[in-house]
């Protein structure tokens, strides 16, 4: 199995922006990295669904990088004690915060000051690991030129790599 999957939001697929990096990342390290493209629109209970689409991709104890919807894994992460990047996790949602508050494996937690779905004091209560970009969205894109938003991936990556090596993964 996969040392690294990969989990989209709803918007893009694993191959988008940030979550190729953050792949790339683990691939650098020496992961071999599933990048999972969800096979159905979310249904409800999402907890079900997320649990049916990932339940095959866990064995081995991978690292999960997760981007917003895919944060929903938080609970499966910390039922089967495996490390985690969460990219810009869904911290207004009580069931991802549950996942994410009982984890004990160690998980980065990013995300952006003008996301209205961060919580910079949450955050800081359910990780030691957390990388906070000022005024940027939920996409992690900061306002004015582009390359200020391209600086923010180069940030993001830097911490990702950081967050790996200071707890010796893989």
């Amino acid at each position: 199995m996969a040392d690294a999957v990969v989990l989209p939001g709803g918007a893009f697929g694993p191959a988008a922006g940030m979550l190729w990096y953050a792949g790339t990342v683990a691939e650098r390290r020496g992961a071999s990295v599933h990048w999972h493209w969800w096979s159905r629109p979310p249904v409800d209970p999402v907890a079900d669904w997320i649990a049916d689409e990932t339940a095959a991709l866990l064995s081995g104890r991978p690292l999960l990088i997760g981007k917003s919807l895919g944060t929903n894994a938080a609970h499966l992460a910390a039922d089967h004690d495996l490390p985690a990047v969460w990219l810009t996790p869904l911290l207004t949602d009580h069931y991802v915060v549950d996942g994410l508050a009982r984890a004990t494996a160690p998980r980065l937690l990013v995300g952006g000051t003008s996301d209205p779905l961060w919580d910079s004091a949450q955050a800081r209560r359910l990780s030691p690991h957390v990388l906070e970009i000022p005024a940027a969205n939920h996409g992690l894109q900061v306002p004015g030129p582009v390359s200020d938003s391209i600086a923010v991936l180069a940030r993001v990556v830097t911490a990702i790599d950081d967050f790996l090596a200071a707890i010796a993964w893989p």
